[in-house]
């Protein structure tokens, strides 16, 4: 394809992609293989320096809309290079060039006029996504329509394209939407000149009835001026079409009986948000893509929770109770002097507690019955000379059981302590018995 003039130096002119009253866009190829596309303005710049108005409007437009791509996103086409091209003088946009077809040309034959709910839900939440995106950093876009959305056949992605119109002043814009824009996504007040945020959701609500009606909600007859006048006016007086009705009359043929069915269960958040955004008046619609991106997850959200919940049968429902008190069952709740030991722990805990009193009674009852004894015997003179003698024996093996009773306790707690570390150490166990420590510190 021959050159119809040199872009820039590195930047070569491979044709014309689309032309139009705001602009024509070229495939352009860097040196080597990297393929992109131009977006030129009409409008030429006669002086490049500060004090051409038009210069100076352009500049400070491509400022703004380097902030585009200061975090990229997916849904937003790459802002590659800017300028003026060599020959003309006309104001440039270099962007990524995105393989795939947009969404005029998905819904034109021999491809369906409508798409799956499904497909708009997808649609919807991406190209909010990219709304959000711009906002956020100051940007409106002005030319959303099916041809500046394309579908990305490498990511799967929507893609935002053009910021051609952001760039333009408001005079330049206001003469290029009344002679040349895409009338039947203008918004009411762009009639005037005006581009607000909100400007792009009305445009952006058009995109959504016409995926989910297999129309726009005012067609333009041809493309005379009094056909553009007419659609301007119905979309600033006229009432917004039916949705439903609209789209039962353009289901695809080719369609089950079942499928049509199900496609004409539109959920009611989508059609109301689509009415929001098609309001007349800009402060009725979603304030910014912000709001608006918000709103769909939102809806998505509570339509998931709501809707798509998994079928079960009956049997299952009555296991269901089962399979959530047994694990609750097994739980209980931390409490103060409370331990956590496993069986067999447990009972070598009581065994050791049975031996501990055992040998305690035995000890305490042994002397006292030896001493009983010794006093029922006859007191010979020899015992009589031995009592201080046979007195500190007793006081002795009192001594020595009173501290045989202290070693036994010592061991006793030393044991317990040990186990009771060990049994932290093995709370993972599921198998589990609550002792009460308490009583035998």
């Amino acid at each position: 394809m021959s050159k119809v003039f040199t872009i820039t130096e590195g930047l070569e002119n491979m044709g014309a992609l689309r032309t139009g009253g705001q602009g024509s866009v070229y495939k352009g190829r860097r040196i080597g293989p990297i393929i992109t596309a131009v977006k030129l303005l009409p409008t030429p710049i006669q002086s490049e320096s500060p004090d051409d108005k038009n210069y100076r409007n352009f500049l400070n437009e491509v400022d703004k809309l380097k902030k585009v791509n200061e975090i990229p996103n997916p849904n937003v086409v790459k802002i590659l290079n800017s300028g003026i091209t060599e020959s003309g003088a006309f104001p440039f946009i270099e962007m990524e060039f995105i393989e795939g077809p947009d969404l005029g040309e998905l819904i034109s034959p021999p491809n369906d006029k409508i798409f799956t709910l499904k497909q708009v839900v997808k649609l919807a939440d991406q190209l909010a996504c990219a709304l959000e995106h711009c906002h956020n950093v100051g940007v409106k876009h002005g030319d959303i329509k099916s041809n500046n959305v394309k579908f990305n056949v490498h990511s799967g992605n929507y893609v935002l394209l053009d910021f051609g119109l952001s760039i333009m002043s408001d005079e330049e814009r206001r003469s290029s939407m009344r002679h040349a824009g895409a009338i039947e996504f203008m918004a009411p007040e762009q009639n005037e000149g005006k581009m607000l945020p909100q400007t792009d959701i009305y445009s952006y609500g058009v995109i959504l009835f016409e995926l989910l009606a297999g129309t726009v909600p005012f067609p333009l007859a041809d493309n005379g001026e009094t056909a553009r006048n007419t659609v301007m006016i119905a979309h600033m007086e006229s009432p917004v079409p039916d949705i439903l009705k609209l789209r039962k009359k353009n289901l695809p043929t080719g369609w089950p009986k079942k499928q049509k069915e199900q496609e004409m269960d539109v959920p009611q958040w989508l059609l109301n948000l689509t009415y929001k955004c098609l309001e007349k008046l800009p402060e009725n619609r979603y304030a910014n893509g912000m709001e608006l991106h918000e709103a769909i997850i939102q809806h998505s959200i509570a339509n998931i929770k709501l809707n798509d919940s998994p079928m079960v049968d009956g049997a299952v429902l009555q296991q269901e109770p089962q399979a959530v008190v047994e694990p609750v069952a097994t739980y209980q709740p931390e409490q103060r002097n409370m331990v956590r030991m496993s069986k067999p722990v447990f009972a070598l805990l009581m065994l050791l507690l049975v031996g501990f009193m055992g040998y305690t009674g035995y000890s305490l009852f042994k002397n006292p019955a030896n001493q009983n004894n010794t006093t029922l015997n006859p007191v010979t003179d020899t015992a009589a000379r031995h009592t201080d003698s046979i007195t500190k024996d007793l006081l002795k093996n009192q001594a020595l059981s009173r501290e045989r009773k202290r070693i036994a306790d010592s061991i006793t707690r030393a044991t317990i302590n040990e186990e009771i570390q060990k049994a932290k150490k093995n709370q993972h166990q599921p198998d589990t018995t609550m002792v009460d420590t308490s009583d035998t510190q």
